[in-house]
């Protein structure tokens, strides 16, 4: 007896050995489409040019009459009076610094820059331009054995624990802080006015840090 074989059959619009093209074309059209929306709904950038307005505002300048030595001066004994350590002075620029302990395990640093610049042709005009850089350190404790030779048995670690100390910057950043500028300039202000025995003098001469 002869063996009948039934024939295979077929999908309908299949091809011998060639792929589905449509299957395909849909394929790469929803990856398309799967790429675009999470191009569309992935996180925005987080960079620091947004809040860059660089606007005409004071918040981190004043206008004073009076010369660059006289307003560098009075900003000088402003920092002086807060308790702000003095690195620089002169007739152009100040900077001082001041450390805080907010907390026990935490310290900041604050270091405060001033430039004063003659406000055009004008005689007796002069714009101090300032900066304050908040710095923050965190108290961190790494915890280590000691161990002693014996001999011939090598090494033995004792149970006995110290913690070495240190202080890490953890963030730095610029205070923005409108109050806190004006708190400023209102003290270089009335340093600036003073009074007939506290009259700050014109000098072209570097400002003595250790007065």
């Amino acid at each position: 007896m002869r063996e009948t074989t039934s024939p295979q059959r077929r999908a309908p619009g299949a091809r011998d050995g060639a792929p589905n093209s449509g299957g395909v074309r849909r394929l790469v059209a929803a990856a398309a489409l799967a790429a675009l929306l999470c191009a569309c709904a992935g996180p925005r950038g987080t960079g620091v040019e947004a809040p860059e307005a660089f606007d005409s505002g004071g918040t981190y300048s004043r206008t004073y009459a009076a010369l660059e030595g006289q307003t560098c001066e009075a900003a000088r004994r402003t920092l002086l009076s807060q308790g702000y350590v003095i690195s620089l002075a002169t007739a152009e620029q100040v900077r001082g610094r001041k450390n805080f302990q907010p907390a026990p395990e935490a310290h900041v640093e604050v270091e405060f820059n001033v430039v004063c610049a003659r406000d055009g042709d004008a005689a007796r005009r002069t714009i101090a331009f300032v900066n304050a850089v908040q710095e923050r350190y965190a108290l961190k404790k790494s915890n280590s054995s000691a161990s002693v030779g014996v001999g011939a048995f090598g090494s033995l670690s004792l149970p006995f624990t110290g913690s070495d100390e240190s202080l890490v910057k953890v963030a730095s950043s610029t205070i923005t802080s409108a109050p806190f500028y004006d708190r400023f300039f209102q003290l270089v202000e009335r340093y600036l006015a003073g009074d007939p025995g506290q009259r700050i003098e014109p000098t072209g001469q570097a400002l003595d840090p250790a007065s």
